[in-house]
């Protein structure tokens, strides 16, 4: 979960280090077949609406800036407030871009019709695996989803095979997770898809009454690394980034991938998206091209965020597993329903 919005502007290099950033332009509603003009963007300003991690959203924006001359400003916040924000704003929303950590707040945004049609040279860089069936946005990173587990508590012959076993009585007070975080109602929003909504409704049902609530996948990792819980469900990043540090909150834990296309072995997308109301389609486009560009999976794959890069053919970080090991649920993502997954999740008291 993100704090209030804030804002930061990033300041823009030198307009001689102008990018031809071809393929650029388009218009809302349309998408583009050939390399657009290569016009200069230079003194371009975009407002991007920032529900990704700040740190990498910031050095895009900063190397983006360098090589364009584009003016950024980031608005930083969590999927479901910054797409509701986008929602009430409608037409008037400042809103140039909209990046966010799952897909259903993307989805919530385009289901609404707020989204342009991305250029087909910006989709053509990200496998259809990792975009949305709708063309209206795209990938910019994934996540997986994972059990992370104590083994002083639990022995891994003891785990769970599927998420749908945490659904069994045996499993009462002994596992853990961060229910009113985007992250875990993306994965709600991915069992629903692949089971339907009594299932679904049930899974949750049984939820409330085995699970142990914490807020944020952070605190359910260190409650078992702290023994306070044999084991949880997170997305591998904290676990990555905290083995890569001291290891305070991780050292006495370790992962398991359920894998087998289980709706526990989810791998979510984070969306990038133009917004049609944009008076800067060239620009916007162009970010979110560079986004998903080697250089901008790059940023990616050599940064602190340890999520996946799915665009451009750029490899994960050497310490994660390849995305394609994983063995992920085929998802569309433009099918994940936010909406539906918090109305069931309300309707079984847990949020």
């Amino acid at each position: 979960m993100r704090t209030l919005p804030s804002t930061i502007v990033v300041t823009a290099a030198a307009a001689s280090v102008v990018l031809a950033l071809s393929g650029c332009a388009g218009s809302a509603g349309t998408t583009s077949s050939s390399p657009a003009p290569t016009d200069s963007l230079a003194g371009s300003n975009l407002t991007v609406y920032n529900a990704q991690h700040e740190e990498l959203t910031q050095e895009w924006a900063d190397e983006f800036s360098a090589e364009s001359g584009v003016t950024l400003t980031l608005r930083n916040g969590s999927d479901a407030e910054l797409g509701n924000q986008i929602i009430a704003e409608g037409s008037a929303s400042p809103a140039d871009v909209f990046l966010t950590e799952n897909s259903p707040a993307m989805s919530l945004v385009d289901n609404a019709g707020l989204l342009a049609d991305l250029d087909s040279d910006v989709l053509d860089q990200v496998p259809d695996a990792y975009k949305p069936s709708t063309g209206t946005w795209t990938g910019i990173a994934a996540r997986s989803t994972v059990v992370v587990y104590n083994p002083a508590l639990i022995s891994e012959a003891e785990l769970p095979a599927s998420l749908e076993d945490l659904a069994d009585p045996a499993w009462k007070g002994r596992w853990a997770a961060s229910p009113s975080g985007a992250d875990f109602q993306a994965i709600v929003s991915a069992m629903l898809e692949l089971k339907g909504a009594d299932a679904t409704s049930e899974w949750l049902t049984a939820m409330k009454a085995n699970s142990v609530d914490y807020k944020g996948n952070s605190t359910v990792m260190k409650a078992v690394n702290a023994g306070e819980i044999p084991m949880g469900v997170v997305y591998h990043y904290y676990w990555y980034i905290d083995q890569a540090g001291t290891k305070e909150n991780s050292a006495n834990t370790e992962l398991r991938y359920l894998k087998n296309q289980d709706p526990g072995a989810f791998v979510s997308v984070s969306g990038g998206g133009v917004l049609a109301s944009s008076k800067n389609q060239a620009a916007a486009q162009a970010f979110v091209k560079f986004i998903t560009s080697k250089t901008g999976q790059d940023i990616l794959q050599t940064g602190t965020s340890f999520e996946y890069p799915v665009g451009s053919e750029v490899t994960p970080n050497p310490a994660l597993p390849a995305l394609d090991t994983l063995d992920a649920p085929v998802v569309d993502p433009a099918t994940l329903n936010s909406t539906k997954v918090t109305d069931l999740m309300t309707e079984a008291g847990i949020l």
